[in-house]
């Protein structure tokens, strides 16, 4: 009896628990909707002006004209110049961090140059990179890796460094190696900090990659938006903000998804 009581408490707390997701989404959605249906009504009342705010109707339309037009071919360049200047970061950064951990003296002689790096703007070096790198995509994808790099480091870094000392201090009194301590106690202890650091990161790569865009790119969303501007066509600006809202949300899920697949498999 007790076993089935168990079992029908934990059936009603899971219903709940689906309700109470079920109620969240569908509030998220009226409020999407709510908000596209008052722009889409004051734009036509002449209270906003739409060719200054644009409106839903026309973005929809500007969106089906992109979409036969290299809207596709525009939404893979920005994605393939994210994907990579975050995956360089990622796999770059734990590099570094692992350095970082290994050496203490490193590490004392590089925390104040990563704190001066962090609160630098790396748009400012964007000329610089281009300079160094070539304009085009390379130059993009380095700065989608600038801005994303500093903060995995610094992320990764101060995990490894709060990873529990009683553990270490415990490996080290039975004659572990620091190699052995790295492997089996500081990177596993630091799963969820690397993962943390990765659904951060996925999105400020975005923004460098965008950023790059901005400044030389002959496609991708970031030269839409630059393209949109300087000829007036807002409804393009704005349509290719609404895309690149939906592929950051996606990116971000993508990571999450990532987690929860790990999570997964260590049970």
């Amino acid at each position: 009896m007790k076993e089935k009581d168990i079992s029908q408490d934990r059936r009603k707390y899971l219903r709940k628990q689906l309700q109470n997701r079920v109620l969240v989404i569908s509030v998220q959605i009226l409020l999407v909707l709510g908000l596209i249906i008052l722009w889409e009504v004051l734009a036509d009342a002449k209270i906003i002006d739409s060719f200054i705010m644009s409106q839903p109707s026309r973005i929809w339309n500007t969106l089906v004209n992109l979409s036969s037009n290299g809207l596709l071919e525009h939404i893979g360049i920005t994605c393939f110049e994210t994907i990579v200047g975050f995956l360089a970061g990622a796999i770059i950064g734990s590099v570094i961090s692992i350095i970082l951990w290994w050496s203490k003296f490193l590490s004392k002689v590089f925390d104040p140059f990563l704190v001066v790096l962090n609160s630098l703007p790396k748009t400012a070096l964007g000329p610089v990179i281009i300079v160094w790198v070539g304009a085009g995509m390379p130059a993009i994808i380095v700065m989608g890796l600038a801005i994303s790099l500093i903060v995995t480091i610094m992320e990764i870094s101060n995990g490894f460094k709060n990873t529990d000392k009683e553990k270490i201090k415990m490996a080290e009194s039975f004659k572990a190696s620091k190699w052995q301590v790295l492997t089996k106690i500081v990177i596993p202890s630091n799963i969820a900090t690397f993962i943390n650091s990765l659904k951060i990161n996925i999105g400020l790569s975005l923004v460098g990659v965008i950023t790059g865009e901005f400044l030389v790119s002959k496609g991708g969303l970031g030269y839409l938006i630059v393209y949109g501007g300087q000829v007036f066509k807002l409804d393009l600006v704005m349509a290719s903000v609404f895309i690149l809202a939906v592929l950051a949300t996606l990116l971000y899920y993508s990571v999450t998804l990532l987690d929860r697949i790990f999570i997964q498999t260590r049970k």
